[in-house]
């Protein structure tokens, strides 16, 4: 099964193509990056993938997300909130819940398993050392979350959603808010997932994307798919 799967897919508002097509298949533990110029639809595409897009936009041509073809669901469709466990987001601006570092850690986890308070801790504490964080948070886990550095922070999000186990790990602009010594600790946990997770990463950043991703694809916003080539694909 590919982790996702394009034929053609594209995202309009009414008449206009805010983004695509794109055809392109992912494997598992691939890493692809979305690039290009503010405006290109890299959020939007991600969007798309797990049913977040306004109601708005509408997605034409095939999209798979593992396995599913969710170009045909509808927006309130309870489909989607079983891919987001699946396939889960995270965004650029690192958003922490209140409570402490272990609890904002397990969180996702707390609403989709049965874990009872061991096996929660037990997986949310791996979550944290696979998002790189736990060698600075390990004697502070009941410590109010907001206490954290912004890069701290991001990789608390990173860790929420590695917690789930995700097949795959949708990353929004992650260091795009961080100056350059956290975005060098954040880059590096994703580093660190490289060929043992499937990643789609998308970023303004060109150095980013080709230093972290064995893929990228190069979005050129077109107004209808009869206008331009679509994105240019690269692979390593």
């Amino acid at each position: 099964m590919k982790a996702i799967s394009f034929c053609c897919a594209s995202v309009r508002h009414r008449d206009r193509v805010l983004v695509g097509p794109v055809s392109l298949d992912l494997e598992p533990g691939q890493t692809l990056g979305l690039r290009g110029r503010s405006g290109a639809g890299k959020s939007t595409l991600l969007r798309a993938m797990v049913g977040l897009l306004p109601d708005e936009l509408h997605v034409e041509g095939e999209l798979h997300v593992l396995g599913d073809a969710v170009h045909g669901w509808k927006r309130h469709d309870r489909r989607w909130a079983q891919l987001r466990g699946s396939a889960v987001l995270v965004g650029q601006t690192p958003v922490v819940f209140a409570g402490s570092v272990l609890a904002n850690a397990a969180f996702g986890l707390r609403h989709v398993t049965r874990y009872g308070r061991a096996g929660l801790r037990k997986r949310a504490c791996a979550a944290l050392a696979e998002a790189g964080l736990w060698d600075e948070v390990a004697d502070r886990l009941d410590a109010p979350a907001h206490t954290l550095s912004v890069g701290q922070r991001q990789r608390l999000c990173l860790a929420r959603a590695l917690a789930l186990d995700p097949q795959l790990l949708l990353l929004d602009e992650p260091t795009s808010a961080l100056d350059n010594a956290s975005r060098d600790v954040v880059e590096a946990a994703v580093a660190g997932l490289l060929g043992r997770r499937t990643v789609v990463l998308v970023s303004h950043d060109d150095d980013q994307v080709r230093r972290l991703c064995d893929r990228e694809v190069d979005l050129e916003a077109t107004t209808s798919p009869a206008q331009g080539s679509g994105p240019s694909v690269r692979q390593t």
